[in-house]
Protein backbone atom coordinates (compact mmCIF):
# COMPACT_ATOMS: atom_id res chain seq x y z
CA UNK A 1 0.00 0.00 0.00
CA UNK A 2 1.69 3.15 -0.93
CA UNK A 3 1.40 6.42 0.54
CA UNK A 4 0.18 9.65 -1.73
CA UNK A 5 1.69 12.10 1.16
CA UNK A 6 4.95 13.41 0.49
CA UNK A 7 7.58 13.37 3.16
CA UNK A 8 8.44 16.88 4.41
CA UNK A 9 11.85 18.50 2.68
CA UNK A 10 15.10 17.73 4.94
CA UNK A 11 15.97 20.86 4.26
CA UNK A 12 13.10 22.64 4.98
CA UNK A 13 12.31 20.55 8.18
CA UNK A 14 16.26 21.38 9.83
CA UNK A 15 15.80 24.72 8.67
CA UNK A 16 12.42 25.48 10.63
CA UNK A 17 14.27 23.30 13.49
CA UNK A 18 17.29 25.99 13.60
CA UNK A 19 13.65 28.85 13.61
CA UNK A 20 12.47 27.43 16.34
CA UNK A 21 15.48 26.46 18.53
CA UNK A 22 16.88 29.86 17.93
CA UNK A 23 14.51 31.88 20.27
CA UNK A 24 14.20 29.74 22.70
CA UNK A 25 17.05 29.14 23.38
CA UNK A 26 18.22 32.98 23.67
CA UNK A 27 15.29 33.44 25.87
CA UNK A 28 16.54 30.62 28.24
CA UNK A 29 20.39 31.31 28.18
CA UNK A 30 19.15 35.60 28.49
CA UNK A 31 17.00 34.17 31.87
CA UNK A 32 19.07 31.58 33.04
CA UNK A 33 22.76 32.53 32.18
CA UNK A 34 23.28 35.14 34.79
CA UNK A 35 22.00 33.27 37.29
CA UNK A 36 23.97 30.02 36.64
CA UNK A 37 26.90 30.98 35.45
CA UNK A 38 28.96 31.92 38.79
CA UNK A 39 27.09 28.71 40.49
CA UNK A 40 27.93 26.09 38.22
CA UNK A 41 30.09 24.32 35.52
CA UNK A 42 29.43 24.50 31.78
CA UNK A 43 28.21 21.17 31.22
CA UNK A 44 25.68 21.30 33.94
CA UNK A 45 24.04 24.59 32.55
CA UNK A 46 24.10 23.08 29.14
CA UNK A 47 22.00 20.03 30.77
CA UNK A 48 19.87 22.51 32.44
CA UNK A 49 19.05 23.75 29.06
CA UNK A 50 18.45 21.47 27.23
CA UNK A 51 15.94 19.75 29.74
CA UNK A 52 14.18 22.92 29.26
CA UNK A 53 14.60 23.59 25.26
CA UNK A 54 14.41 19.63 23.99
CA UNK A 55 10.57 19.67 25.64
CA UNK A 56 9.48 22.79 24.80
CA UNK A 57 10.52 22.46 20.76
CA UNK A 58 8.93 18.86 20.60
CA UNK A 59 6.05 19.59 22.38
CA UNK A 60 5.02 23.32 21.79
CA UNK A 61 7.10 24.82 18.61
CA UNK A 62 7.31 22.14 16.07
CA UNK A 63 4.31 21.57 16.63
CA UNK A 64 2.90 25.13 15.68
CA UNK A 65 5.59 25.26 13.17
CA UNK A 66 4.78 22.23 11.18
CA UNK A 67 1.31 23.46 11.27
CA UNK A 68 1.60 26.58 9.96
CA UNK A 69 4.57 25.37 7.80
CA UNK A 70 3.33 22.41 6.31
CA UNK A 71 2.96 22.99 2.51
CA UNK A 72 6.36 25.10 2.69
CA UNK A 73 7.81 22.11 4.46
CA UNK A 74 6.25 19.34 1.24
CA UNK A 75 6.85 21.79 -1.84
Amino acid sequence: MSSSVKPPSRHRTVLLTWLGIWPIITLVLWLLLPLLLPRLPLPLITLLVTAIVVPVMGYCVMPFLHRHFDGWLRR
